[in-house]
């Protein structure tokens, strides 16, 4: 399945930049180098010790593109368990396509997206979870999520399947062994100890399972739509939270016609923060479309930050009134959503204002579980890093502290659940004194699913999936 021939791909981001890295890997990487390296010290590339560092130049010819570093690896001692080279050259654009160019006239082929992983994989450098796990972390973009890419890749999670898959596979051959024997009536596996172990899988199956939900929110972030009536200062909090003017501020109410994204990490988790259109009646063709986009918004955020002016509340105007009914219906349209009530612009009321407001609203939150109340000051940033605190508190991060396996890879999810159920089906059969031959047909079933998450069961197809969406130089 592997391909004898020899890759080379950029290894770095495309543009210009001080440093690019050409990835070259196959069984003649090293001879396709040394065809066109002249080392300043006269060596020869193929007779030198692996991972060594060597000065010279790319010469096209007679021509000389550029001093460059070239880093030998030979297998298999190397990423790809192949023989691998890297050319360190200056980030020109020109300079990379011209060394690229020269390996490919010489008979080296472009490495399609995350051949290099792919072929990690096929030589037993990686398995297939931990292969995942690259492109992962090179997609993390906050501390957490580089954490459980970091695990993973480290062999934390497919290490804890494959011991699970190994001792069942003990208990199955043993199952097996039995059918031989069908006409003597033994058995070769104990049936308590493989109750046991059957409890012990579905213990830890369930916790990786329930793993997921944090795991998906830690590694896409955690969408939060501000909300509210128009001018009530949600562009306002948007820019504090972001500490950067990101959102336009102004006096005239409907300013923000259209939804504005922007991300923020908070302990390492990564939020991103939607500020919407203000919800009003209005006969304005832009701003009633920006309106409803705000609840498509509410619909798809985890979190929803309904914000109001403080002082409109204390008063039992009908405005009053409206807020309270708009809060009540985000509450039953959406009882499993956090919903975090904050009351704006604080720094324009009195001590005793504030008080008789605080009292207000913990009636309002205290109706449903899910409700948290703040005081804040978008413009002045009081009350900023208390919303923070409040929103980290709703992803459970005791996980990630206790350094647990985290799930965060739907494919993996999907083959957990899979292997649950037929795991379910064997502790079931166990329970209801099945025959062996049939215990044996939900085990081979949980293997299979077992397997698949690390790679001893695949196919062309889902290599083919799952590698299609790494960059071409990984």
């Amino acid at each position: 399945m592997i391909d004898q021939d020899t890759i080379v791909a950029l290894a770095t981001p495309s543009g210009a930049g001080a440093i690019a890295v050409i990835r070259l890997s196959g069984k003649d990487a090293i001879t396709f180098v040394e065809s066109q390296f002249k080392s300043v010290s006269g060596k020869e590339l193929s007779k030198q010790a692996t991972h060594t560092i060597h000065l010279g130049h790319i010469i096209d010819e007679h021509r000389i593109i550029d001093e460059v570093l070239v880093s030998v690896f030979k297998n298999p001692n190397s990423y790809t368990g192949e023989n691998v080279v890297e050319i360190s050259c200056h980030g020109s654009n020109y300079i990379q396509q011209e060394i690229i160019q020269l390996f490919l006239r010489q008979g080296c082929r472009m490495a399609t997206a995350g051949e290099f992983t792919l072929r990690a994989f096929l030589n037993g450098k990686l398995d297939l979870s931990q292969a995942e796990a690259v492109a992962d972390l090179i997609s993390s973009d906050n501390e957490a999520s580089h954490q459980i890419a970091m695990q993973q890749m480290r062999g934390g999670f497919s290490s804890e399947i494959a011991k699970l898959r190994e001792e069942l596979l003990n208990f199955a051959s043993l199952i097996e062994l039995e059918l031989d024997f069908a006409e003597e009536d033994v058995e070769f596996a104990d049936r308590t100890q493989f109750k046991d172990l059957i409890e012990r899988i579905i213990f830890v199956l369930k916790r990786l399972i329930d793993s997921f939900a944090v795991g998906n929110v830690i590694k896409n972030g955690i969408p939060v739509a501000i909300v509210g009536e128009p001018n009530v200062g949600k562009s306002t909090l948007l820019n504090a939270l972001l500490n950067e003017e990101r959102a336009i501020v102004s006096e005239i109410a409907g300013t923000t016609r259209d939804t504005i994204e922007d991300e923020i990490s908070i302990g390492g988790v990564g939020f991103r923060f939607i500020d919407t259109a203000g919800i009003r009646d209005t006969k304005d063709v832009v701003e009633s479309i920006g309106i409803k986009k705000t609840f498509e918004k509410i619909e798809q955020a985890q979190v929803v930050v309904y914000l109001f002016e403080s002082n409109i509340i204390l008063n039992a105007s009908e405005k009053s009134q409206s807020i309270k009914i708009e809060i009540e219906k985000i509450k039953n349209k959406h009882p499993q959503k956090p919903l975090i009530i904050v009351a704006n612009k604080i720094d324009k009321l009195s001590e005793n204002a504030v008080a008789v407001l605080n009292k207000e609203l913990s009636v309002i939150s205290s109706a449903s579980e899910k409700s948290h109340s703040l005081l804040l000051s978008a413009k002045q940033g009081v009350g900023v890093e208390e919303l923070k605190e409040c929103l980290l508190s709703f992803v459970n991060t005791g996980a990630l502290r206790n350094n647990d396996t985290i799930v965060t890879n739907s494919r993996h999810y999907d083959s957990l659940l899979k292997a649950f159920e037929e795991i379910s089906k064997v502790k079931h059969g166990l329970d209801s004194g099945l025959s062996g031959d049939l215990l044996a047909i939900d085990i081979r079933q949980a293997l299979y699913h077992f397997g698949e998450i690390t790679g001893e069961i695949t196919n062309d197809d889902l290599l083919g999936n799952i590698f299609a969406n790494f960059c071409i130089g990984k």
